[in-house]
């Protein structure tokens, strides 16, 4: 098997497409972040990065706060519109008939239609070139209480999440193994 060598570049694909809320004191923005993940479980951070040109660069430099909203099939539209699209010219929620719903810990919105939303608290900004990347402490998450079952679990499958990868949107169709199956032991048969 041959490979080709190619100059450095990001290629860990597919990656999340989610939807970062903020707000400025007054107006409400949508942003679509790919650069994001998770940094730390306890406590438990996360980070976004963006470029310094963003509007919603300034916005979260300011207030120190975002919403990571995850991103569902139905809301492919609305994730790839909020990262073409500029807050300078644009209101975002009102243009696509998103909901804006009061978070708990910070000022920025949830999206009400995103099944999972996390509250994040900037801890630090790090100038890395492209992008300045946000790291930040979890303060809250909301669930969607119509993906929980009747034992409490939550079924994010159920909300048909999408990820990113090379310019294109995917769906996610089935479940390969879960954590640990490799090396679990075979049930018997009796």
């Amino acid at each position: 098997m041959s490979k080709l060598t190619w100059k450095p570049g990001t290629m860990i694909y597919p990656v999340p497409a989610v939807l970062v809320s903020c707000k400025d004191g007054t107006k409400d923005n949508i942003i679509t972040v790919a650069w994001t993940g998770t940094i730390c479980t306890d406590p438990a951070m996360t980070y976004i990065s963006l470029r310094p040109e963003r509007y919603s660069y300034d916005l979260i430099k300011k207030t120190k706060e975002f919403v990571i909203n995850l991103t569902t099939e139905d809301l492919v539209y609305a994730t790839d519109f909020c990262g073409v699209k500029s807050g300078r010219d644009v209101d975002k929620f009102q243009t696509l008939n998103l909901t804006p719903q009061k978070a708990t810990h910070v000022s920025a919105p949830l999206i009400l239609e995103s099944p999972v939303n996390i509250e994040c608290k900037v801890e630090d900004i790090i100038p890395l070139g492209s992008h300045h990347m946000f790291t930040a402490k979890v303060l809250a998450v909301h669930v969607d209480e119509k993906y929980m079952d009747a034992k409490n679990k939550f079924h994010l499958e159920k909300a048909k999440p999408i990820c990113y990868s090379h310019g294109e949107y995917y769906n996610l169709k089935k479940p390969l193994g879960h954590f640990g199956f490799s090396v679990s032991k075979k049930k018997r048969k009796r």
